[in-house]
């Protein structure tokens, strides 16, 4: 048995003081030694991407997609830098892939969920990350989203025991209607028979949860309330089937200026699993 840890994070794009957020991330990651890594609001400039810059410095592979620039940003971001979602893995990623998510009645954002396949050289299991719809009142767009992120966990997820691990910045809380549909647990699932546990239903009593938190001094506006909207969830096993991964530990990260500066204006999200994996 081995431990897995696998952490989300929004990354903040280039807003603030980003250079100085920069190393601040790069020492939290270092600290928290993660195995697999979701990041969101991933900065790219040319031929590189903040991704890139982290998985230098930690040495560990990793894989990009681009996304769309959200046309509320316009006025706000630099034209000539892109955004995207990530993964980084001390193991090798395969198999990795972009997949557009619609923008329903909305405008066109170019949201996206990146996938790959954490090879472990004894299991292969999958793992996407995503960042959705922000505007508040989009719970509309978010369940279309929603839907094609489960679409997606049902066809790439392998044959074998081997759970999906669905990551992160949601946008939304955990009692809305696309986390319960996604979920699939409380309500009818977006994929018949496919039900994913959000892994914080794991975590100790009295455990600080938030991950947007008027807390952090960058959550300056009318949305300035603790809420949780990063995640982990694991595709569940079928009824009566044990579960290769045990879920030992949960909390957040990045909830603590590195040397006077925060690291993002989300708190990450950390997962300590316990697996059957060979070491």
């Amino acid at each position: 048995m081995v431990a897995v840890r696998i952490v989300t994070w929004n990354l903040w794009w280039r807003f603030g003081p980003w250079e100085e957020r920069q190393r601040a991330i790069i020492a939290t990651l270092r600290e928290l030694d993660p195995d697999v890594i979701a990041l969101q609001e991933v900065w790219s400039a040319g031929a590189t991407n903040f991704a890139a810059v982290i998985a230098e410095e930690l040495g560990l592979e990793h894989v990009f997609g681009p996304a769309g620039v959200p046309p509320y940003w316009q006025g706000h971001a630099d034209p000539s830098v892109g955004v995207g979602n990530a993964l980084l893995s001390r193991w090798p990623l395969v198999g990795s892939g972009v997949r557009p998510l619609p923008h329903g009645d909305g405008p066109p954002e170019g949201r996206v969920a990146v996938h790959a396949l954490v090879d472990t050289g004894s299991a292969r299991f999958p793992v996407i990350t995503t960042h959705l719809h922000a505007a508040p009142a989009g719970s509309a767009i978010r369940t279309a989203q929603v839907d094609e992120v489960a679409r997606l966990v049902a066809e790439i997820r392998p044959d074998g025991d081997f759970p999906a691990v669905v990551t992160g910045d949601f946008n939304a809380e955990s009692d809305s209607d696309e986390l319960r549909r996604f979920a699939g647990v409380r309500t009818a699932p977006a994929v018949p028979g496919q039900a994913m546990i959000d892994v914080w239903r794991h975590a100790a009593p009295g455990t600080p949860w938030a991950t947007w938190s008027a807390a952090n001094p960058y959550v300056r506006h009318p949305m300035d309330v603790d809420a949780r909207i990063d995640y982990i969830h694991l595709s569940m096993p079928p009824l009566g089937t044990p579960g290769p991964f045990g879920i030992r530990d949960v909390r957040v990260a990045g909830n603590r200026p590195v040397d006077g500066v925060w690291p993002s204006d989300h708190f990450a999200v950390v997962a300590d699993l316990i697996s059957p994996l060979a070491p």
